[in-house]
């Protein structure tokens, strides 16, 4: 007689209405840091998953385009980024993106949590490849990223900030007076980008993102991509800076067809500015 086994899957909810699924092959692995559970899973749509509090970071499949995008739009709007700092990151995705600039002679990695980093090189060998310790350029730092960022004035030329959402431990990283310290962490020409939401299920977290920023940085834009995983699908980032406008990216010539990417490039990093009217007004207030 034939065992039939229930089939198992991954939910998160995105609003009490909504919820978005992934079947599950298996777990490979669960446990909790000091700061978070952390769970990774084998699915059978989007490769390997990674959660960390019950909540989608990242999946094989679709996690490129959050990476380059994050990374990308500032790096290459800057004329010629030397100094760059990513606060949070743990899976690695970001750094893999960074050191494909030859611009940058120092990037500083500030995770919280070394769990994750541990995790990530053992079960996201694609996305941890830069963890390895092999570019030199690289200094990996397990701190508070608030804490950190504390210790440099006009230093960074770029600063990343790839946290998970603005509740709970990662709030901080949204506030007047982080952005305050970033703020005074860039050069002149310096940019920060972080991750804003989605202006479906999180509309209000967004608003008040762009409200905040505004309150510290004379340019304040926000750029879209677009991520099967995440909630709605739709994802949007944070661009800030001093003077730099990302619409004119100064640095866009070091694009060229040996750079490796399955989502950035020159027109989709202008396109990614042109947003739709009311996530717009959400934005501009």
């Amino acid at each position: 007689m034939a065992i039939m086994y229930p089939e198992v899957w991954f939910i998160e909810e995105h609003t009490k209405n909504a919820r978005y699924s992934l079947k599950i092959k298996k777990q490979l692995y669960s446990g909790k840091s000091k700061f978070q559970q952390i769970d990774v899973y084998e699915t059978f749509e989007f490769g390997k998953l990674l959660t960390l509090d019950g909540y989608i970071m990242t999946t094989e499949r679709d996690e490129f385009v959050y990476h380059e995008m994050i990374t990308h739009v500032p790096s290459f709007s800057h004329p010629n980024p030397k100094k760059a700092l990513i606060i949070g990151g743990g899976d690695g995705g970001t750094l893999r993106e960074l050191v494909k600039h030859p611009t940058f002679d120092e990037i500083i990695m500030c995770e919280i949590d070394e769990k994750v980093v541990e995790i990530s090189k053992k079960y996201l060998p694609t996305l941890s490849t830069a963890l390895n310790g092999k570019d030199e350029r690289v200094k990996l730092v397990f701190d508070d990223g608030v804490k950190f960022i504390k210790n440099y004035k006009g230093y960074f030329d770029v600063i990343i900030v790839d946290s998970t959402d603005p509740i709970g431990p990662g709030e901080v990283l949204f506030s007047v007076d982080f952005y305050k310290l970033v703020f005074d962490a860039l050069k002149e020409e310096g940019i920060m980008t972080n991750q804003t939401e989605n202006p479906w299920y999180d509309a209000h977290l967004l608003k008040g993102i762009a409200q905040r920023m505004r309150e510290v940085f004379p340019m304040v834009k926000f750029y879209n991509a677009f991520i099967p995983s995440y909630p709605s699908g739709m994802w949007t980032f944070g661009f800030a800076s001093k003077i730099i406008d990302p619409e004119k990216p100064m640095g866009i010539s070091r694009f060229n067809d040996s750079f490796n990417t399955n989502y950035y490039t020159p027109d989709v990093h202008t396109a990614a500015f042109k947003l739709p009217v009311f996530q717009k007004k959400l934005v501009e207030g």
